[in-house]
């Protein structure tokens, strides 16, 4: 090994280079890939409301003839998987971040956590009185809100347009599928959601290579 490789650059425009090269290093190992926080989401919204909206299509029909169980099994096993993948990435990504970043970070999490338990508890208190059609629509779009706002929280906190603007898409789109009614909200969701958050994913993508 030459032991000149280990000695600094001798002009302004190698140490610039190596400055450069030592930022991009830094980011692409500290920052994920934002296609494995944005895009599992994606599938598991396109792949599981989708299954919602053919097997309880609006008046009540069956476009395609599948087991009443299957569809909530499939979506809750999708969101299940994709929030192990996110926390896999960012345990990677952000665990030996320390002071008021990560802070952030866990106290965003406690309010995921704590907010879907408490709005569960109390639509499961509710949904019992409802129709089934309606006690669907309800539950769905309560989940679906509540990631708009908190997707729009994110953005604030970390002042990340692209994910707040994903959270203003959400809101819209579900304020949208609430107002068509059951059946079309799986629909709306399914394509303008899923897909929605996988065009984000990729856009994310491209920004994070434009910066490195």
């Amino acid at each position: 090994m030459n032991p000149d490789d280990d000695l600094p650059p001798t002009d302004a425009a190698a140490a610039l280079r190596l400055i450069e090269d030592q930022r991009s290093a830094t980011a692409r190992r500290l920052v994920p890939d934002a296609r494995l926080l944005y895009w599992p989401w994606g599938v598991a919204w396109l792949v599981g409301f989708g299954l919602f909206f053919l097997r309880f299509s609006p008046g009540d029909r069956e476009l395609l003839r599948l087991p009443v169980w299957l569809p909530l099994t499939v979506l809750f096993a999708l969101l299940l998987t994709a929030g192990v993948i996110q926390a896999v990435v960012n345990a990677r990504a952000y665990g030996q971040v320390i002071g008021d970043s990560a802070l952030r970070g866990r106290w965003y999490g406690c309010a995921w956590a704590l907010g879907s338990v408490s709005v569960y508890a109390g639509l499961g208190r509710i949904s019992e009185y409802l129709p089934d059609d309606l006690a669907g629509l309800v539950w769905s779009a309560t989940a679906v809100g509540l990631t708009g706002a908190l997707e729009m929280a994110g953005g604030a906190i970390w002042l990340d347009r692209d994910l707040f603007r994903l959270g203003v898409w959400i809101s819209v789109i579900n304020l949208a599928g609430a107002i068509a009614g059951p059946g079309w909200h799986a629909l709306v969701v399914a394509v303008a959601g899923g897909g929605g958050i996988l065009v984000a994913g990729t856009i994310a993508r491209r920004r994070q290579r434009h910066r490195q």
